[in-house]
């Protein structure tokens, strides 16, 4: 069971944690992390891409000259995808580009994803966040006591206003509620600082 240190606003070691192995010290999957990303990039996508296929081009009902006797190739129409202004071959259409991988898969990639942050020693665990009301001073204050000067997503229990509006004018921070951790994010900041609670909440999730 691997621990880690338990740190306090300004940076002070208060104590140790102790993680559960199965979430933070699973086997690191760097394959099934891959496809979950890949699905969640997938789901992302607008898909609103259009092109007009031959029939939706306007004009081109007249063909545009005689069919022998010009030295040209045959021509029925101006609107043909070989001609300019014509339509496009199999050009894009809207659609929807998500789909779902198994249920087993996700929680398998988020524990690698997990476990990659504590094995390159990327996750911080705070005993709380402590924001009496928005300030974007306090949030950057606690970065600097933790040494933390790269991207970073903060994760508490619950829903936290203070946090949030403390963090979102940061750039590189982020914050969100342990329910809603995803593989994504976990591996597109370099630290995740979570707090004593949403380390509880994971893994009364996940375990």
């Amino acid at each position: 069971m691997p621990k880690v240190a338990l740190y306090n606003k300004e940076g002070e070691e208060v104590g140790d944690i102790n993680l559960v192995d199965e979430i933070f010290a699973a086997e690191i999957k760097e394959d099934v992390m891959h496809d979950v990303v890949n699905m969640q990039l997938a789901s992302k996508r607008r898909g609103t891409a259009s092109a007009k296929k031959r029939g939706e081009v306007r004009g081109g009902g007249r063909k545009p000259y005689r069919q022998k006797g010009t030295g040209r190739a045959r021509a029925g129409t101006t609107r043909s995808p070989l001609w300019v202004g014509g339509s496009v071959i199999f050009g894009p259409k809207p659609r929807d580009y998500s789909y779902k991988l198994p249920k087993k898969v996700k929680r398998k990639a988020l524990k690698s994803a997990l476990s990659a942050k504590l094995r390159d020693g990327e996750l911080v665990v705070v005993d709380s966040f402590e924001l009496d009301q928005p300030k974007t001073k306090e949030v950057v204050g606690l970065l600097e006591n933790l040494k933390v000067n790269k991207k970073a997503m903060l994760v508490t229990k619950g829903s936290d206003k203070n946090v949030y509006k403390s963090s979102r004018n940061i750039p590189g921070v982020r914050s969100i509620e342990a329910d809603n951790i995803n593989v994504y994010d976990i591996l597109k900041y370099d630290h995740l600082i979570l707090t004593k609670d949403a380390v509880n909440r994971i893994e009364e999730v996940f375990c």
